[in-house]
């Protein structure tokens, strides 16, 4: 039988229906009823805000689940507020649509954002929902609060500091193409990376912590290599660091076994969303007892340089230089 054309959605009807909700925690936002949200900022904190787009067949697959893109969406973005050591509290959703998308397929949507909501704190506060004739695309500007002087930047890095970095590194480039069918993994190495993928976990209590301890800090979206370059170029200084200290999962070391040329995956492949920061030689002990109160690896995996800013130096297994076709992702 044939399934029953549904008509399409009126805008102010699905905003009413299944993002008015999920406003419902933040007075200030309206209820999604006024052109902007009012938010009160206490004294001696500052507002962190970030914005980034999802698009699909770029970010995220076609024919991706509604289930998969609304935590990553989100969690992309709490990354960046993480990375600044803010508390996450409120965000935007621009989300457009492509023509034809079903009303269940939106409240699976939001649904999905409002189980996000619920585990990292945060409410929403506005935005806008249109039609495209394709592909979807969906923008987050995630606003967060930090204490005066305790963010973290890009530009404080220093000649001597330790390079560390957080959880493990290439599980999503990995997972990226186990999605796409194109690398061929044990069931429960599958399930770990895709899940890597479509739910990084932003590290918002580590973030937090890292003032006073860090110099410097940047999440890891666009590759290892390219987003630590990034820092390095914003602070003026270079980096070495050593292939074989890059923290792995069990299901990356066993591909690694298998393909060792994926390691270039690893390295440059990107949407792990751990943080990389730098941090002076005195300051490990207090790394170390971060890592143990958070219940987190944080692993020491180079060292920055002075002068060549910008540079970032991969030192392989064997002590000589390991040379990648590309650092990281690149839009242009």
């Amino acid at each position: 039988m044939a399934r029953k054309k549904q008509p399409a959605p009126d805008e102010f009807a699905l905003i009413a229906r299944f993002f008015r909700p999920l406003a419902a925690g933040e007075k200030g936002a309206f209820a999604l009823t006024d052109d902007a949200a009012v938010l009160d900022i206490h004294r001696g904190r500052r507002l962190v805000a970030t914005t980034d787009c999802l698009v699909e067949g770029v970010h995220f697959p076609l024919g991706a689940r509604p289930d998969d893109i609304a935590p990553k969406l989100l969690r992309v973005n709490l990354s960046d507020l993480a990375a600044m050591g803010a508390e996450p509290r409120w965000y935007l959703l621009a989300a457009a649509f492509a023509r034809g998308t079903r009303a269940d397929w939106i409240e699976r949507f939001a649904r999905a954002l409002r189980g996000e909501q619920t585990r990292f704190g945060v409410v929403l506060v506005g935005g806008d929902t249109v039609v495209t004739p394709g592909p979807a695309s969906f923008t987050v500007t995630a606003l967060g609060i930090v204490g005066k002087g305790g963010e973290l930047r890009r530009s404080g890095a220093r000649a001597g500091d330790d390079v560390y970095v957080s959880g493990t590194i290439g599980d999503a480039a990995l997972g990226l193409r186990v999605l796409k069918g194109k690398l061929r993994v044990a069931a429960r190495h599958k399930r770990f990376l895709a899940e890597r993928y479509h739910r990084p976990t932003p590290r918002i209590a580590l973030g937090r912590f890292l003032a006073g301890v860090a110099h410097s800090a940047i999440d890891v979206s666009d590759g290892l290599v390219a987003d630590l370059g990034h820092l390095c170029e914003t602070s003026g200084v270079g980096a070495a660091v050593e292939a074989a200290a890059i923290p792995l999962s069990s299901a990356a070391r066993a591909v690694l076994r298998a393909h060792p040329g994926l390691l270039a995956d690893v390295l440059a492949g990107g949407d792990d969303y751990e943080l990389v920061f730098t941090a002076p030689k005195a300051r490990r002990p207090r790394v170390r007892a971060l890592a143990r109160a958070l219940g987190l690896s944080l692993t020491r995996i180079g060292r920055i340089a002075g002068g060549g800013a910008g540079r970032v130096r991969v030192i392989g297994a064997d002590g000589k230089p390991y040379l990648l076709p590309r650092a990281g992702w690149r839009h242009f």
